[in-house]
This record gives C-alpha cells, sequence and structure tokens, in this order.
C-alpha cells in the first residue's frame, strides 16, 4: 500500500498544478438527500449522471448540476417536483453551496451568532472566499432507548464530533469525519460484538462499563480530477456498489479502511478502480497493543449507459495477501483481474459479478445483481447441491408517488447468498475486513426479504416502516454448513454435495421497525422509533427483543440495528 500512496503522491504532482478541474467532496454515508437523489433519478429518468452512477458516495458537484437541471425543468413546466421535493431540493443546494450558479440569498439565516458563526442555516462556520471554500459543522448523535428483556441495562448512542470539509483554489477538494463513541447496543448487538469481537461499521473499541463500547470514528479523504475526465480519490472512509439496500458486491456495513478510488466517466461509461488496505481476520483483534496484519482488495466496476433507461454493470474483485506488501500485478487499470490471479497461481479470492438497473415509466426502478465466487453449470444442473457452486442474486424494485401519492415511496429487496459464498481456503483471503462480512451482513447461506415504506407528508416531517426477513442456515463450533465467511471451508461439515439453500439448522429471523423523524432545524433532527426483532429455531431457545427509542441528530446518518 505504501506503493499506492507514494502513486497517488506523484500523479497528484503531475496534473494538479497543470489539469485539475473544479473538485467535489462527496455526500457523506447516511446524507439525508440520498433519497431524493434516488426519486430524481426514476423522475427524470434519462439523466445520464444519476443512471451511469452505481458506486456511492455521491459527488457533490454532480448533485448539484442534477438539481439545478431539475428545478429547470420544474419551471418550465410545474408538474416535476411536489412542494416537498422543491424543498427537499432547495434543502440538497443549501448544503452544497459552493457549487451553486443561481440565487443564495434564502441560504443565510438573519442574524448570525458573532458575526461568524450560523451566517448559513445550514452549516456552523462556512468561509467561501476567491480560493478558499471550508464548512466545518459539529456532529451529534444521542439515543436513549428501552429494551424489551429487562435487563436493567439502558441501551443508548452517544456522539460527538466535527465534520470538515472544502476546495482549495478550486484544485484540490478535502473533507473529514471525526467522532467520539460511547454505545451499548440492544442484547443482540452485544452478542454478536462478543461473537465476532468486531462492533459492526467501526474499528479499535474498548469496553465501557462492561457492557458496553466506546470507540473513535475518523475518516476523511483528498481528491482532485485530473484531465477531465478522470477523478481521483484518496483517503479512509467506506464505499457502497448498487442500488438497493443491501449490496452483494460492496456495502458500507464493516470499519473504514485506506483506499485508492480512481473513477473515469465519459460518455456512457463509469469506470472506478478501487484499491483497498484491510486488516484480516484476526483473534484478539481489539487487544491493542500490536501491529495488525494487512490484505488488500482490487476492484473494477464498470457501468455502461446501454440505453437512456438501463444501465448494465460488470464487477471483479481479487482479495490476497502478501504478508503486508501489494502486489503489483493487480495495480493493473483494466478488467478481468482474474487473468493476473492465475497468472500468480490461482491462490487468491476471485469474484466477479453483473448487475443492472431500468427506469421505467418515471415511476418505477428495477435492479438486481448477480455475484460469482465460484461456479460450475454442469454441477448447478447436477442438482446435487455441490458446495463450490458459491454465489448470490438479489433483485429489487422501487415505486415513489405510490398509488398517486406524493413522496410516499416503497422498495421491495430479495437477496439469497449460496452457502460458503465469500469464504476461502484461508482465514486471510475471505471478503472481510477487521473482522466483518464486506458485502452483506449475515454473511452467506441466506435468503432475505427486505420491505421498506417511506413517506414525507411535510417537509419537516418523515416517516418509515422497514420490514426485514430472513431464513440462515447455522453454523456451531463443531460445524460448517457454510455460514459463517470466516470459517476456512475446507472445514465443511457434511463433504462436497448436498448444500441447499439454506443449509444446516435453520433459523428464521424477523426485524421491523417504524421510525418517525422531524426536522427541528436544517440537519438537526428529532427522532422516534420502534424496533422489534425475533430470532427463532428449533434446536435453541428463540431470541426476541423489542427495542423503543428516542433520539436527537445532527449533521451524521441515524445508527441502525438493521439485521
Amino acid at each position: 500500500m505504501q506503493f499506492i500512496v507514494k502513486t497517488i503522491a506523484r500523479l497528484a504532482i503531475l496534473f494538479v498544478p497543470f489539469t485539475s478541474l473544479a473538485q467535489s467532496s462527496y455526500l457523506p454515508q447516511g446524507d439525508k438527500h440520498q433519497p431524493f437523489l434516488n426519486r430524481l433519478e426514476i423522475k427524470l429518468q434519462n439523466n445520464i449522471d444519476l443512471n451511469r452512477s452505481t458506486v456511492k458516495p455521491f459527488s457533490r458537484r454532480i448533485a448539484v448540476e442534477v438539481a439545478e437541471y431539475a428545478d429547470s425543468i420544474q419551471k418550465a413546466t410545474g408538474n416535476l417536483l411536489s412542494t416537498v421535493d422543491q424543498h427537499n431540493l432547495r434543502s440538497l443546494l443549501m448544503n452544497n453551496s459552493e457549487w451553486v450558479k443561481g440565487d443564495r440569498s434564502d441560504f443565510l439565516n438573519k442574524k448570525s451568532l458573532w458575526n461568524t458563526f450560523y451566517k448559513s442555516k445550514a452549516n456552523m462556520l462556512e468561509v467561501n472566499e476567491k480560493d478558499f471554500f471550508l464548512v466545518v459543522n459539529p456532529v451529534i448523535q444521542g439515543q436513549l432507548s428501552v429494551e424489551s428483556d429487562h435487563s436493567g441495562e439502558r441501551v443508548f448512542v452517544n456522539t460527538r464530533g466535527a465534520a470538515i470539509r472544502g476546495m482549495i483554489s478550486e484544485r484540490l477538494g478535502f473533507s473529514a469525519f471525526m467522532t467520539d463513541n460511547q454505545e451499548r447496543g440492544p442484547l443482540f448487538v452485544r452478542d454478536r460484538i462478543a461473537y465476532y469481537n468486531a462492533v459492526p461499521g467501526v474499528g479499535f473499541y474498548k469496553t465501557y462499563k462492561k457492557t458496553g463500547v466506546d470507540y473513535f470514528d475518523a475518516r476523511g479523504s483528498v481528491n482532485f480530477i485530473a484531465a477531465k475526465y478522470l477523478d481521483f480519490q484518496f483517503g479512509y472512509d467506506k464505499n457502497f456498489i448498487g442500488n438497493g439496500y443491501r449490496s452483494l458486491f460492496l456495502s458500507d456495513y464493516a470499519n473504514s479502511y485506506l483506499f485508492l478510488k480512481v473513477n473515469t466517466r465519459i460518455w456512457k461509461f463509469d469506470y472506478m478502480n478501487l484499491f483497498m488496505q484491510l486488516v484480516p481476520q484476526t483473534i484478539g483483534i481489539n487487544s491493542g497493543d500490536k501491529l495488525l496484519d494487512k490484505k488488500y482488495l482490487a476492484m473494477h466496476h464498470l457501468s455502461i449507459q446501454a440505453t437512456k433507461w438501463l444501465n448494465l454493470g460488470l464487477f471483479e474483485g481479487i482479495v490476497f495477501g502478501r504478508k503486508n506488501h501489494f502486489d503489483l500485478s493487480y495495480l493493473n487499470p483494466v478488467m478481468f483481474l482474474r487473468a493476473a490471479e492465475s497468472q500468480n497461481g490461482s491462490a487468491d479470492n476471485a469474484v466477479v459479478g453483473l448487475d443492472f438497473k431500468a427506469n421505467v415509466a418515471k415511476r418505477y426502478q428495477f435492479y438486481g445483481q448477480v455475484l460469482f465466487d465460484e461456479f460450475k453449470l454442469n454441477e448447478l444442473t447436477g442438482g446435487k447441491g455441490w458446495w463450490g457452486n458459491k454465489f448470490g442474486i438479489q433483485a429489487g424494485a422501487k415505486y415513489i408517488d405510490a398509488f398517486g401519492v406524493r413522496n410516499l415511496d416503497l422498495q421491495g429487496e430479495v437477496n439469497l447468498v449460496r452457502p460458503f459464498t465469500y469464504s476461502h481456503s484461508d482465514s486471510v483471503t475471505n471478503y472481510s475486513h477487521y473482522n466483518q462480512p464486506l458485502a452483506h451482513p449475515l454473511g452467506a447461506n441466506f435468503v432475505e426479504a427486505i420491505g421498506i415504506v417511506r413517506y414525507q407528508p411535510h417537509p419537516k416531517w418523515t416517516t418509515s416502516a422497514r420490514l426485514i426477513l430472513w431464513n440462515q442456515g447455522a453454523d456451531t463450533t463443531n460445524s460448517n454448513f457454510g455460514s459463517d465467511i470466516f470459517k476456512v471451508n475446507s472445514t465443511r461439515s457434511g463433504g462436497d454435495y448436498g448444500y441447499r439453500l439454506p443449509s444446516g439448522p435453520k433459523y428464521t429471523g424477523v426485524n421491523a421497525q417504524l421510525l418517525v423523524s422531524y426536522e427541528f432545524r436544517e440537519n438537526l433532527f428529532i427522532e422516534a422509533s420502534a424496533l422489534i426483532r425475533r430470532l427463532s429455531s428449533i434446536y435453541v431457545s428463540d431470541k426476541n427483543t423489542s427495542l423503543f427509542t428516542i433520539g436527537v441528530r445532527m449533521n451524521m446518518y441515524r445508527r441502525e440495528y438493521d439485521y
């Protein structure tokens, strides 16, 4: 990875002074404007900037350009956006004001604090000079919950920090997000932390008051555009590939990681190269006072706008370990890394996939992914349940302004992943980072159905309901039926055949949530939610819980327990 750092530095020196264009940071994880951008993608149907973008986070500059385009259509026709959409559009522009070309007078507060702070409705501190733009905001989240298991321990989230972003001379963009957190999750989350020795979504942590966790979450990146079509980003953060609630390629569930991302956007193509430095599966990963080993992942995703309404994608990734050094053969920017992996002896973990999304009738979007970890057609047609047919399938649909009700949006999604998918022949090259799956939180050997209803009846009020159902085979200490991606797949129980979906002892799970959110001021939310989780099996006693939560958050995503 040291080679990558030196390479990006050299590229910056080479390109930035001469050919760099206006820079843009990215919308943060869980940004409140993402649902509105999803609606715009379907409503506009043929907008290539939205259609060909499958990788998230999304560029702030492109988000503003799309919003201003939609605003121009609304002014010309008067029938594209609802009143709530128009409010959300103005909010998006307000929160990304560095790229707004039109009138910005309504972004300002009538009164500011000491003529310095909160001049803008969206930002605590905003500096917009000729060659320098800077935004600094506080980050706050507090959740207090009551859990039905009557353990007597408070369930809570306590987060404080800051978010920073800016540009220098329209040549270099940068962003940073830093928080200090104390958290005691519901019992099923604590069980998950104990089993994997990892807190979902974060890295190193300390025990807090015996059953809680204390962790620091720091992310950041720098970025520039070279030669007009090349977008470079180097940082420590997360990425997401896909259009669904889940991703079978790369999700934002795991801890952040060091990465170099190169996006090439030209004509109807969006081509991403992503090089990641990860931490392999480690016993005692959280003990501290030791240097953790490293492994690496090289990934490509090519998005092609096949028609004005249909986008097709190709995906590939290679997970490899070389005793703490990067294999230079995987720096090849051209697709088909599998050829390089074969030349190296085929010891690494290769995954490939296909994805699509189609916007139909300016009301619907259909999307999906197919991931192949290993696959033999003759074994599949043989119907014997060969263990090595490792693949996953996602199929989903979105329906906006459902049944003629404005700002009522529905989404349905099905995910299935065969046993032993994402696992490998050693504990280093499984598809994981910091003892957490890089793709789906459930790992493998499951079928999952997700239903989401989102309704925004008023600019300040948002309600949502989410239902997740899953059926998964279970592994035990002495058995391996392909659910736990961290187990070496040569330890499988039952030989080479007989693996169905799901395989092994079966668990049935339900995770249902109802959320009501009120935006008291720009980016300041007051929320209440109810979560019901059921996990049942004939092999063990049921694990059921209910969680009732009130919370407040400012300038950050909501902490979720959706697994």
